[in-house]
Formats: structure tokens, C-alpha cells, sequence
């Protein structure tokens, strides 16, 4: 991927707060605060993948990007057009070229539609497709996913969770989209079957030339089909680096932390954790300076009075914390996974192995 792509979707100081409606008898509460100024830009033709854990962000991020919800303050630009200045036609031209694909296959299926209906309705509703070339399309989008055409008259209550994700994912195939964000589109399924849909992913990318925004918290999905890695924590953005820089190198502590979290298959092998202290704080009352500096292992008085820069190493790697160099020359990137050629294999690796091994020897 060239540093110098051009990006085609991009988050200028980007906020989103969420009232809290107050209880019985109580004072307003201070409202949730999501996302709070985040800058993002998303390249052509690239994969990248925002990760952290459950309230993080990742999700809300993803979704004020394709504008799926308003911002409280703060830009989202779509090959440069600000997407808050367009008119209603524009707003439906930009709504065929960005989709989603969701994460719980089960409730993202209107279980009264059939597969025909649910696959053939972006395309009744973006183009002027007689009902017949509707029907040729959707058995084509089909096939491309992996399923039979003969399936289309069927409904989701008849097919697997893997088999409903392939209906979503042709389904936002459908409109012949430019970019399309996957809200965890794998963790509702068995591991064998994330393989399958990460697998299915790729090639649709390269076949159709698509840009692809990934959330997720399994970082050994999101090492093998990712280009970049952005962190986030609390609401912000802590590190944003190249896959491979990130997963050898992780610089801030909460990204060495989630990597040390990675499971290691090799019964021989052994690292070091890093285990964080408490619980990740009330998005509702974010701690002062560095958000993260509450659960640091090195935290120290500067982390608590003054928020760290998010700071720009290079064209492709970014960090946000006070003490970054000094902790990289103290050796605290050994916290980090060692890197797949030392024998760090996630669940996803020995699947795709045994796939290759049964496929070569039938």
C-alpha cells in the first residue's frame, strides 16, 4: 500500500456524545462521551482496522464515518466532499457507494424476507433493474458469496450463522459499493467459519477493488487481513501503525497490552503479560491527561495533568503517550508477541493449515 494513497474517507476532529436521560428524581447526567476529537484518514484500496475493547469507540467511529449517525462536532469527508453540506440526492449516491456489513448475522436479517428480497433490495432501491435482471443479479451476488442460487426463495431461519453472514456480505455487495465497513463481522461465528468469511473478505476485495474498515477485538483476525491498525482506547486514538510495525513493535502500552491478551498456540513458547489494573474507566467522566494513565502499568504524575500529543513518527505510524521512546529503549516492546516467523500462530493460522492440509491430501 503507497504512503502516498489517496485517501477516501476522512475523520477531521471528530466527536460524538450521547445524552444519558437522567433517573427518577436525579440531576441530568454528564453525557457518554464516545468519541472525542478524532482525526482518521481511510486510504483506497486499503484494509484498515480499528481495534480495542468493548466500549472503546471502534463501533461508534465506524459508523459516524459512513454517517450513520450525526456528530456532535467535527468532519467526515468522502473524496473530499464534507458529507455534512449534501444535499439529499447526494446524501443517496454516497449512501450506495459506502455500506455495512453487521455483526450478529442474526438479528441483521429481516427474518419475514426472503434472500431474493433482502439481497435484490439495494439494487431495487439504487438502480432501474428490470425484475428479472434483479433476479439474474441477486443468483450472481449469491455465487460470488458462496452460496447456490437455487437459495434465494429461502429465508434466514434456514440457513447458519456463516450462511447468513455470506447474505449480508452480498448484500452489501449489492449496490456495487466503493468502501464497506465490517462491524465485527466474524466474532459471532465459530472460529472455522471466521476463516471462511476472512478468506471470502480478501477476495472480494481484490475482485471488486474495494476499501475495507474492519472493527474489531480478535487481533489475530485483524493481523491477516489488515493493512493498517488503529487503537483505540476510551474514545481516542492511541497508536495508528502498519499491520506488521504493530504487531512486532507496539509502542503504546494499552496495544502491548492487548497483544500480550493474544493466545499462543506453541505449547513451548512463553511470554510475559502485562496485566492492567482495574476497569476501564466511565466513558461519562474520562480520566484527565492521558485517559489510559488510570491503567498504565508506567503511569506517572505527567500522564495525569497533561494529555499526550498524538504524535506523528513517520508518513505510516503515530502514538499517543508521554514516554514512548523511553519505554521502546527500556525493552518494553518485549511486552509484544514475537512475530509469526518465532512461532506466534493464532486459532485462525492452524485452521487455515488444517484447511491446506486436508485440501492437499483428500
Amino acid at each position: 500500500m503507497s504512503l502516498a494513497a489517496h485517501p477516501i474517507l476522512e475523520a477531521i476532529h471528530l466527536t460524538k456524545h450521547f445524552a444519558t436521560p437522567p433517573g427518577f428524581l436525579q440531576r441530568a447526567k454528564p453525557p457518554v462521551q464516545a468519541v472525542t476529537d478524532v482525526s482518521l484518514a481511510v486510504r483506497k484500496g486499503e484494509t484498515l482496522a480499528l481495534v480495542g475493547e468493548s466500549g472503546s469507540g471502534k463501533s461508534t467511529l465506524g459508523r459516524l464515518l459512513l454517517n450513520l449517525m450525526p456528530a456532535t462536532s467535527g468532519d467526515v469527508l468522502y473524496d473530499g466532499r464534507n458529507l455534512g453540506n449534501l444535499s439529499a440526492s447526494a446524501l443517496r449516491q454516497v449512501r450506495r457507494d459506502l455500506q455495512i456489513i453487521f455483526q450478529d448475522p442474526f438479528a441483521s436479517l429481516n427474518p419475514r424476507m426472503s434472500v431474493e428480497a433482502i439481497v435484490g433490495e439495494p439494487i431495487w432501491l439504487h438502480s432501474t433493474m428490470s425484475r428479472a435482471d434483479r433476479r439474474a443479479r441477486v443468483a450472481d451476488l449469491l455465487k460470488t458469496v458462496g452460496l447456490a442460487p437455487e437459495q434465494a426463495g429461502r429465508y434466514p431461519h434456514e440457513f447458519s450463522g456463516g450462511q447468513r453472514q455470506r447474505i449480508g456480505i452480498a448484500r452489501a455487495l449489492a449496490s456495487e459499493p466503493r468502501l464497506i465497513l465490517g462491524d465485527e463481522p466474524v466474532s459471532a461465528l465459530d472460529v472455522s467459519v471466521q476463516a471462511q468469511v476472512v478468506n471470502l473478505l480478501e477476495d472480494l476485495k481484490h475482485q471488486f477493488g474495494l476499501t475495507l474498515l474492519i472493527v474489531a477485538h480478535g487481533l489475530g483476525v485483524i493481523r491477516h487481513m489488515s493493512d493498517r491498525v488503529a487503537v483505540m482506547y476510551l474514545g481516542e486514538i492511541v497508536e495508528l501503525a502498519p499491520v506488521d510495525a504493530l504487531f512486532e513493535t507496539p509502542l503504546h502500552p494499552y496495544t502491548q497490552a492487548l497483544m500480550t491478551a493474544v493466545p499462543v498456540s506453541h505449547p513451548g513458547l512463553r511470554r510475559p503479560r502485562a496485566i492492567l489494573s482495574g476497569e476501564m474507566p466511565s466513558p461519562t467522566a474520562p480520566p484527565s491527561g492521558c485517559r489510559f494513565h488510570t491503567r498504565c502499568p508506567h503511569g506517572r504524575p505527567l500522564c495525569r495533568d497533561e494529555k499526550p500529543v498524538f504524535e506523528r513518527l513517520d508518513d505510516d505510524r503515530h502514538v499517543a503517550c508521554h514516554f514512548w521512546k523511553e519505554l521502546a529503549n527500556a525493552g518494553a516492546g518485549s511486552l509484544a508477541p514475537p512475530p509469526a516467523s518465532a512461532a506466534y500462530v493464532t486459532r485462525l493460522d492452524l485452521f487455515k493449515t488444517a484447511q491446506a492440509t486436508m485440501e492437499s491430501h483428500p
